[in-house]
Order: C-alpha cells, then sequence, then structure tokens
C-alpha cells in the first residue's frame, strides 16, 4: 500500500470529508481561513460593497462571488464544522466576528473592487493578533 498526503490525493482523486471533525475553537477556525487564502496568495477576491451602509438585515444576506468569505467557504472541513454558505451574516456567525472585524476584511473601501488572497489573509489573522502597533502605543502611553 502506498501512503499519500492529503494535498497528493487531491490531484488524482476527488476526496470527500469523513462525516466527524473534532471541532475547532474559533482561533483555530480564523486561523485555517487565513491559510487558505495563503494557498494562493496572488489569487483575486471581489470585495463586498458599503457594507456598513446596509440594514443589518441585508448585510447578512450579502455575498459576492469569489469573495474572501467564499475561500472559506470552498474548503469542506470549514463546511463540514458548520459553514453553511458563504454570506456576510454566516461568515459573522460561524467565525464569530463583529461587524467591524468582518467590514475590515472584507468591504470595498479598503481596497477597491477586488484584493489580493494574501491581503485578506492579513486582515483575516489580524481579527486574532490585533493591530500589533496599537497594542505598542497603548502599552506605551496609556497607564
Amino acid at each position: 500500500m502506498k501512503h499519500q498526503t492529503l494535498e497528493q490525493l487531491q490531484t488524482i482523486a476527488t476526496v470527500e470529508p469523513s462525516a466527524t471533525y473534532p471541532t475547532m475553537s474559533r482561533t483555530q477556525r480564523i486561523e485555517r481561513w487565513a491559510k487558505l487564502l495563503e494557498q494562493n496568495p496572488r489569487r483575486c477576491l471581489g470585495a463586498l460593497s458599503g457594507t456598513e451602509y446596509l440594514s443589518p438585515e441585508a448585510r447578512a444576506v450579502a455575498r459576492g462571488a469569489g469573495s474572501p468569505i467564499t475561500v472559506a467557504y470552498e474548503d469542506p472541513v470549514l463546511r463540514a464544522m458548520g459553514l453553511k454558505d458563504d454570506t456576510y451574516g454566516e461568515a459573522k456567525r460561524f467565525f464569530e466576528l463583529s461587524d467591524w472585524q468582518l467590514h475590515n476584511i472584507v468591504c470595498h473601501c479598503h481596497v477597491g473592487a477586488t484584493m489580493q488572497a494574501r491581503w485578506a489573509a492579513a486582515r483575516v489573522r489580524r481579527t486574532i493578533t490585533g493591530n500589533r502597533l496599537l497594542a505598542w502605543l497603548r502599552a506605551r502611553f496609556v497607564h
């Protein structure tokens, strides 16, 4: 029997996820999303338009084909863990993000109509690590 990695198998066969996955913490889910984006760092992704101006109902169902959220939804592991679609509201729920955090990742006001996946990955990861410059400034000047 020849042993192969999952990546090797995916080049020659469709690999279906098993029915059970260990649960992932919020941080692990966000980290996986960032890694998925980094797999193709130059991939051109679409931004969502004006998320901050939409009503909460419209924002929840907003989506854009080929957005950073779509990259997460394309992953069979995240889908098996409960990611139901590639809408703004579903990403907010599944990744446990605030509107401000998700807006910062997907809205066109930061990048225009498109962005590279590596840029989105950095924004996704920043929801875990925070802004290091602001943390440093707070530590220096706020007592």
